[in-house]
């Protein structure tokens, strides 16, 4: 399920980030935000843009889902059930899934 809590979506940014040892400054460089920007990211503070999650998320080497779903469990993860899974989704919801997905895509087509 997509989480729309940015708090607990800059939780598990913070967890993430004190397992790679980088310190917020070195988080929000690589990623190409201010340090600001990413700290109240991280805080929980702002709604993050899509294309700066997707900043965030190659500089951890994780997908936007490892921070904005709550299923931890990927092992059903077919591109069949993601898609009835989004298709499941009330329609503001579906409309962040697909524009995310869009932009993730995109970025990795130009990594």
């Amino acid at each position: 399920m997509l989480i729309s809590d940015i708090r607990i979506i800059g939780n598990k940014l913070y967890n993430i980030r004190k397992k790679t040892g980088l310190s917020q400054e070195e988080a929000a460089w690589q990623a190409g935000l201010s340090s600001r920007t990413y700290a109240d990211i991280e805080r929980g503070e702002v709604n993050a843009r899509i294309e700066s999650i997707i900043k965030i998320c190659m500089v951890f080497h994780i997908t936007p889902n490892d921070i904005m779903t709550d299923n931890d469990d990927d092992s059903d993860m077919s591109n069949e059930n993601l898609m009835a899974q989004i298709d499941l989704l009330p329609i503001k919801e579906k409309q962040v899934a697909l524009k995310i997905l869009a932009a993730y895509i995109e970025a990795m087509q130009h990594a």
